[in-house]
């Protein structure tokens, strides 16, 4: 297995979980719960957000990475 190809199955791999993780975040408007405070009630939901938040950011740097190493043939 090359290095190219390695590359092209990480791209892949990871332009497939980003489409499933943005498809798990939940909308950003509160809602009226946003006017009393409600939605800060449940800090789990926001801690589970944060860390899919993190994780897509990091799955969205590997796939832009591994896009342009490709596409500019530095392999």
């Amino acid at each position: 297995m090359t290095v190219e190809t390695l590359l092209e199955i990480t791209s892949i791999a990871s332009a497939l979980l980003l489409i499933v993780l943005v498809l798990l975040h939940s909308p950003k408007s509160d809602g009226l719960g946003g006017l009393s405070g409600q939605s800060e009630l449940f800090t789990s939901t926001k801690s589970a957000e944060k860390t899919l938040n993190r994780i897509t950011w990091a799955l969205g740097l590997v796939f832009i990475s591994s896009t342009i190493v490709l596409s500019a043939g530095w392999v």
